[in-house]
C-alpha cells in the first residue's frame, strides 16, 4: 500500500535519520527524499566543529601525561620519589634506542576525554534535522570499529571517529579505509603497532614478532567479507607488508607523540603476493597499494552493499537492492555519498516492511529527540547506553555491535526500564503532542488505543517510546 505523504517523512525520519523532531515530518512531508539527498549535499555534513576538542596525538599526549602524573604521584605518596632516573631507566622506543626526554604537556584523564567526546557527538545527533549523516557515521564507526576498553584506545575513540570516520563518510571508501587502518587508534586496537617483521632489523634484535589481527580484519571485515577469495597465506602476507606502520610514543615526543609513522627498522622487507597481485617492497607504499586494492574489488563491493542495505532496510534485504548497490560502490570508485544517494533513490529502500529493530543508540537519541531533551550532562546517556547493551565506543569484538533483530529483543526491558526515566525527566512534554510529531502517520489502531487508555501523562508517553512504530527502521 503506497504511503502518503506524512507517512513517507515519518518512514525516512525513523529509517534513515535518527527519529524525528517537534516539526520534522511537516517540513519533510513535501519532498523526503529530496530532503534526504539535500542532508547528503549539505557543506560540512558529518563534521563536528568543536573548538575544545583535541586531535588524536593531542588526546594521546595528555592521556599520558596524566598517567604518569598519577605513577609519580603515588610514588611520592610512598615517599619514593626520586629526582632523576638512571640513563637505562629511560624509555625506549621499538629500536630499543634512548627517547628524548619529554616536553612537558598538560594532563588531562582519559575518561574526561572521552566524555569530551561523547557529549560532542550527542550533540551532534539532537541537533540534526534529520540524522541521515549521522546514522551513516554511526554504521561506518561500527563497521570500522575500535575499542575504548583497550586502554591507550579511550582517549582517541572519539578522535579516531571525527578524523577517520567523519572526514571521509560521504568521500571514497578507500580513502576512510586507508585513514581508519593508519589511525593509531586502529593499530593499537588490534596490535599492529607492536607487530615486527621476522626478519626486519627490529625483529633480528627483539622477541616480539608478527601480529596478523589487524590484516586479517581488513581482509575478513572491512573489506572483502568473510570466506571470501582470501587465503591464510594473504593474512600472512599482508601483515607482513603492514608491519611498520605504528604510532610515535606518546611520551616520546611533544609535538608528534600519538601520530602514525612508518617505522622501516620494523617492517618485514622483501615483495609479497595479496589476492593473486605481486607488491613490491617500497616501504609505507607497498601496504597503501593493497588497501586500494581491496578498496576497489568485486568482492568489497558485494560485502559493503548487502552490510548497507542489511543496516538501514532488512535482514534479508532484496537481491536487486544490493546488487544495485554493489554496482554503484563499483562504478563510481566507492563514492560513498553516491552509494547512500542510490540506498534512497531506490523504490526497495521503501517499500520493505518496517521490521528492523533499532539498535539502543538509534532508539536512545530517538527518544531524547522526541521529547526535545538537551542534557547538559552527557553521563546519564553514556550510563544508559551500557545498560542497554550497546556502550559507547566499545563493540564486543572487531565485527562491531550485531545488527539482528534477535541481538536487542532480549533487552526491551531495559528500554523500558529507560523510557520511564525519560518521562519522569521531560514531565512536561506532551504525549499527544509527541505522538503527532513523531509516529502518527504510522501508528497502528491498537497503538492509538493504548497510548489514549494511559493512566497518566508519564504513562502515555512510555507507551509511546515503547511502540512498535517508535522501536523500528
Amino acid at each position: 500500500m503506497a504511503l502518503d505523504s506524512k507517512s513517507q517523512a515519518a518512514l525516512a525520519l525513523h529509517r534513515f535519520g535518527l527519529g524525528p523532531r517537534a516539526g520534522s515530518v511537516a517540513a519533510l512531508a513535501a519532498d523526503p527524499r529530496g530532503a534526504l539527498i539535500a542532508e547528503l549535499d549539505r557543506d560540512g555534513a558529518g563534521r563536528i566543529a568543536a573548538a575544545d576538542l583535541m586531535s588524536g596525538p593531542a588526546a594521546a599526549r595528555a592521556a599520558a601525561a596524566f598517567q604518569e602524573a598519577q605513577t609519580q604521584a603515588r610514588r611520592d605518596a610512598k615517599g619514593q620519589t626520586n629526582n632523576a632516573q638512571p640513563k637505562d631507566a629511560q624509555p625506549k622506543n621499538a629500536d630499543g634506542n634512548q627517547q628524548a626526554s619529554p616536553r612537558p604537556v598538560a594532563a588531562i584523564a582519559p575518561q574526561e576525554i572521552y566524555l569530551s567526546e561523547a557529549k560532542a557527538r550527542l550533540d551532534a545527533a539532537l541537533a540534526a534535522d534529520i540524522g541521515l549523516v549521522e546514522r551513516l557515521v554511526w554504521f561506518w564507526s561500527n563497521h570500522f570499529c575500535v575499542s575504548a576498553d583497550k586502554a591507550l584506545v579511550r582517549p582517541i575513540a572519539g578522535a579516531f571517529e571525527r578524523e577517520a570516520i567523519r572526514a571521509h563518510v560521504l568521500g571514497r571508501f578507500g580513502d576512510m579505509l586507508l585513514a581508519v587502518e593508519s589511525h593509531p587508534a586502529m593499530l593499537i586496537y588490534l596490535d599492529n603497532a607492536r607487530s615486527i617483521g621476522p626478519n626486519s632489523p627490529a625483529g633480528q634484535r627483539q622477541r616480539r614478532g608478527l601480529n596478523e589481527n589487524l590484516a586479517r580484519e581488513i581482509l575478513e571485515l572491512h573489506t572483502l567479507g568473510v570466506r571470501s577469495v582470501y587465503s591464510q597465506d594473504d593474512v600472512t602476507n599482508f601483515a607482513k607488508i603492514i608491519t611498520g606502520w605504528t604510532f610515535v610514543p606518546p611520551r616520546q615526543d611533544a609535538e608528534r607523540g600519538g601520530a602514525f609513522v612508518f617505522n622501516p627498522r620494523m617492517h618485514e622487507p622483501g615483495a609479497r603476493m595479496v589476492i593473486g597481485q605481486r607488491y613490491g617492497d617500497d616501504g609505507v607504499e607497498q601496504g597503501r597499494r593493497v588497501l586500494a586494492t581491496l578498496a576497489g574489488h568485486p568482492a568489497t563491493a558485494a560485502h559493503i552493499a548487502r552490510k548497507f542495505a542489511r543496516h538501514f532496510i532488512a535482514e534479508e534485504p532484496a537481491p536487486a537492492l544490493v546488487a544495485l548497490l554493489s554496482k554503484q560502490f563499483l562504478d563510481t570508485g566507492g563514492d560513498l555519498k553516491a552509494l547512500a544517494k542510490a540506498l534512497i533513490g531506490s523504490d526497495e529502500a521503501w517499500q520493505a516492511p518496517r521490521q528492523r529493530i533499532k539498535r539502543p543508540g538509534e532508539w536512545l537519541v530517538g527518544a531524547l529527540r522526541a521529547v526535545g531533551a538537551k542534557p547538559s550532562d552527557v553521563r546519564p546517556t553514556v550510563q544508559a547506553l551500557n545498560l542497554l547493551g550497546e556502550p559507547l565506543w566499545r563493540p564486543p569484538a572487531p565485527n562491531g555491535f550485531a545488527d539482528d533483530n534477535a541481538t536487542w529483543l532480549d533487552g526491551l526491558s531495559q528500554r523500558l526500564d529507560i523510557a520511564n526515566q525519560i518521562a519522569r525527566r521531560n514531565a512536561d512534554a506532551d504525549p499527544k503532542a509527541v505522538f503527532e510529531q513523531t509516529i502518527a502517520p504510522l501508528a497502528t489502531d491498537d497503538t492509538r488505543r493504548a497510548i489514549a487508555r494511559a493512566e497518566s501523562r508519564s504513562q502515555a508517553l512510555v507507551l509511546l517510546l515503547m511502540s512498535p512504530e517508535f522501536q523500528r527502521r
